[in-house]
């Protein structure tokens, strides 16, 4: 991935005119960035044992996924998975977890989005839980608008023959989701969007439980959120990048 990647071209070249001293990252493969957001959202929070799976389509159609087996926070470049849209493995002896169906659902209902990521996430899991909706606090909880559904699949929103097409169909266009008593899941067309929605979403949900313990405090205005969520489709510049050396400097074999 290159810094430009993701990014509004014009608005980056236009604060952002000097070339920086030395690269951001060393080259990286299509399964080492794969590994490196598994890592980078581990860190986040996004971390509850061996669960959760992240979905990345390729230009030939095909998909990178985590094995079923190891956890994102041991994950290498040589143990991501690659599988066809139908989700057969085409070239790991690991295995990819059967709850990868809503992923692929989600990949063939919306050609728009590349990444698709689902964990069962502490701050996010936590008002999932509660079955409520976060209010925006501070900047960084802003960074990807307002809406944020909640969708209750126990409660039978999802309940349908084909059950992973009905949940991706449900979920309609949304950038990201709460899934009551579950976890959380977040689509992007890049890593780099699919990045800041997590770190947002997690960010959002993490102050707005710490300013209802310290009492409560009026949220942000919705309009307010919308100027601010301006990042998410231009992108937010060397975020990704800097996420992903705090994990290279901690373990270099990631890009083995």
């Amino acid at each position: 991935m290159l810094k430009t990647d993701g990014v509004n071209r014009q608005l980056f070249e236009k604060f952002a005119v000097n070339p920086g001293e030395r690269p951001l990252l060393p080259p990286l493969s299509p399964k080492a960035q794969v590994a490196l957001m598994c890592r980078m959202l581990s860190r986040e929070g996004w971390n509850e044992h061996i669960a959760g799976h992240i979905t990345v389509r390729q230009p030939d159609g095909s998909v990178l996924t985590n094995p079923w087996e190891l956890a994102w926070d041991e994950l290498r470049a040589s143990d991501i998975v690659t599988i066809d849209e139908d989700g057969k493995v085409l070239d790991s002896q690991w295995n990819t977890t059967p709850a990868i169906g809503l992923h692929l659902q989600l990949h063939k209902l919306r050609p728009e989005i590349n990444v698709v990521i689902h964990n069962h996430a502490h701050w996010s899991g936590m008002w999932a839980n509660l079955q409520q909706v976060p209010p925006v606090h501070d900047q960084a909880g802003a960074y990807c608008g307002v809406d944020l559904p909640l969708y209750n699949e126990y409660a039978g929103t999802f309940e349908k023959t084909d059950l992973s097409r009905s949940a991706a169909m449900a979920l309609g266009n949304a950038k990201w989701a709460l899934l009551a008593n579950h976890g959380a899941l977040v689509v992007g067309k890049d890593l780099r969007q699919a990045h800041l929605r997590v770190i947002t979403l997690e960010w959002r949900c993490k102050r707005a439980y710490e300013v209802k313990l310290a009492g409560g405090a009026p949220a942000l205005p919705d309009e307010v959120v919308e100027r601010l969520s301006i990042t998410d489709a231009n992108g937010f510049p060397f975020c990704w990048e800097a996420m992903a050396r705090r994990e290279l400097r901690a373990d270099p074999s990631i890009l083995e």
